[in-house]
């Protein structure tokens, strides 16, 4: 018997090509989906599809256009979607003080409007064709907060929070079950991109920075991958409009 968590499913992730998204379209096949990824670099994306068996589409999430044709080409492709991975993202820097219209406006249109229209796109299928789904956002535990040089980013990412609770709450009665993971500090290779372009970080600061973790460690990409199949797949059972803590430091803890 096929115990596989999504056999026979077709699930959709954005920024499928690399980190958490990458991991997760992996987990995904490995539990029987037919996956299509998307990403802005086709070098990337088709040496990715190649390697682990996915679909590969040539998406910009900041382009509404784009991100809705990922959704119309999978379904025409594959006859429907039934899972939803928004794991695409921007991280650049930037405060309150420093942030420019044109930075602001770069996240809100990848961490937030790209992941609104791609989650309209397969919702309106689903509802379509009156079969349930699920979409898992990746998100941020820095969307509680954050560091002072994150504001574009966090309030991009709270938004998105607040947007998966909504629509949860709206298509609960359509099936459609819609959670989201507030991820902490992840070893990714844009984690590594990231520290070394905008903190001068150098060979060794993984380890540097785990000495400093409660885990003694950064969280893996893989072991989030596990839980977001865990949630796409009907193992989840009913719930929906969560967005769960997945970080080792504890939300509103003092010592």
């Amino acid at each position: 018997m096929d115990r596989r968590l999504l056999r026979d499913r077709v699930v959709l992730v954005s920024g499928g090509t690399q980190g958490v998204g990458a991991a997760v379209a992996r987990a995904a096949v490995r539990e029987g989906a037919a996956v299509v990824v998307t990403g802005r670099r086709p070098e990337v994306g088709e040496a990715f599809a190649k390697e682990c068996g996915v679909t590969y589409h040539q998406t910009d999430v900041a382009d509404v256009v784009s991100a809705r044709r990922s959704v119309t080409d999978t379904v025409a492709r594959h006859g429907r979607i039934d899972g939803l991975v928004n794991a695409a993202g921007l991280t650049s820097r930037g405060t309150l003080l420093d942030t420019t219209p044109e930075l602001f406006d770069r996240h809100i249109a990848i961490n937030l409007r790209g992941p609104f229209f791609l989650m309209q796109a397969v919702v309106a299928d689903m509802v379509r064709r009156g079969e349930p789904g699920a979409i898992v956002n990746v998100i941020s535990s820095s969307e509680l907060g954050g560091q002072p040089y994150l504001a574009p980013y966090v309030a991009a990412k709270a938004g998105l929070a607040g947007l998966t609770r909504n629509a949860a709450h709206a298509h609960r009665f359509d099936r459609i079950r819609i959670n989201g993971l507030d991820i902490g500090w992840t070893d990714t290779e844009g984690e590594d991109d990231t520290q070394r372009r905008f903190h001068d970080a150098t060979d060794g600061w993984r380890e540097r920075a785990a000495d400093g973790l409660p885990m003694g460690r950064l969280a893996d990409a893989a072991e989030i991958a596990d839980f977001v199949v865990y949630l796409l797949s009907p193992r989840s059972g009913v719930v929906t409009g969560s967005v769960i803590d997945w970080d080792q430091h504890v939300i509103g803890g003092k010592d």
